[in-house]
């Protein structure tokens, strides 16, 4: 006479429930902590510029909540493979049977979790954005935030097939291939472009803002470590995009104010030659084709002028500089 296989527990296990709770919450707490303290200051891109910071502190905050929800499936996987196998002879040690009412209490639970968790990085994200004006991110030529200061440096950033160039306007509107910031000073970065659409990287500072013709990309930030930051374009915009890079310098305000007009009286008799300082210019209608700057002889066009209309820039002093 046959023996009847013993059968599988009815209304779950919750010995086992308990058991994959408790691995999770310990794994998550331990994981956590160890990447907050240990990982979490030497993620990119660093603690630079305030914009800098805030992006490596919400990347830190977005792990340290996703952690759980990837420890949470390899507990439960790693439990079946171990627990509930197959081979294993014990019958009564059965995969967890949820009945219907323990479902529906589980389902609902899941769904206000995760809409609270969803909820409230929406608003978290939109207050990190708000705060430091716009997160080092392009918000083209009207920004919607800006600093909260009167004090605000703004430096005009050039790209052109293959290089960046840039213009001070406090500084009578010198350019230059040499990036140059002052520390704890709030930047505007004024992006735009002489020819295709490239896009302006200082990764350290984690500043980011396309490029384009015609266009004037405002991006801020404040510089609060002194060092050495990478500058690369970060779209595809020709045969040398990939050698499109360059360095900037985070330098003491002081030493920022001695290169700066130092360089303007060096640079005085170049930058007469220049057009006019604008927040945009027109290069296509004046055959630029990648080159600094043509003349405004214009073989296509005689109505078309390579810069638009002066622009008044309030000037950089020396008090400013030492503030």
């Amino acid at each position: 006479m046959a023996t009847a296989a013993p059968s599988a527990p009815q209304g779950g296990n919750s010995h086992d429930l308990r058991t994959i709770a408790t691995i999770w919450v310990v794994l998550s707490i331990v994981g956590d902590l160890a990447f907050w303290f240990l990982a979490g200051p030497h993620i990119p891109p660093g603690r630079m510029s305030d914009q800098a910071r805030g992006a490596q502190f919400d990347f830190n905050v977005l792990f340290v909540i996703a952690l759980p929800v990837v420890i949470l499936v390899w507990t439960y996987l790693g439990f079946a493979v171990i627990r509930w196998r197959a081979s294993r002879p014990n019958a009564d040690e059965a995969p967890v049977i949820v009945p219907p009412r323990t479902a529906l209490r589980i389902q609902t639970s899941w769904i206000a979790i995760t809409s609270v968790v969803v909820i409230g990085l929406f608003g978290f994200g939109t207050y990190e954005l708000i705060a430091p004006a716009g997160a080092g991110g392009g918000e083209g030529p009207t920004p919607i935030w800006k600093p909260n200061t009167k004090t605000i440096l703004p430096i005009q950033v050039i790209g052109q097939q293959w290089m960046w160039t840039y213009r001070y306007p406090s500084f009578g509107g010198f350019e230059t291939t040499q990036l140059m910031v002052p520390k704890n000073t709030e930047i505007a970065f004024h992006v735009t472009s002489l020819d295709v659409v490239h896009d302006f990287w200082a990764y350290q500072l984690g500043v980011k803002a396309d490029a384009n013709p015609n266009e004037d990309d405002v991006a801020y930030v404040k510089p609060e470590q002194l060092g050495r930051f990478t500058v690369r374009c970060d779209e595809l915009c020709g045969l040398w995009h990939g050698a499109m890079y360059s360095y900037g310098h985070v330098v003491a305000p002081t030493a920022f104010y001695h290169w700066a007009t130092t360089t303007e009286q060096k640079l005085a008799a170049n930058t007469k030659t220049l057009p006019p300082f604008a927040w945009t210019y027109t290069p296509g209608a004046n055959g630029a084709s990648g080159s600094l700057y043509p003349s405004n002889v214009d073989p296509y066009s005689k109505s078309s002028l390579y810069g638009s209309s002066t622009v008044k820039v309030k000037q950089y002093g020396a008090s400013a500089a030492q503030s």
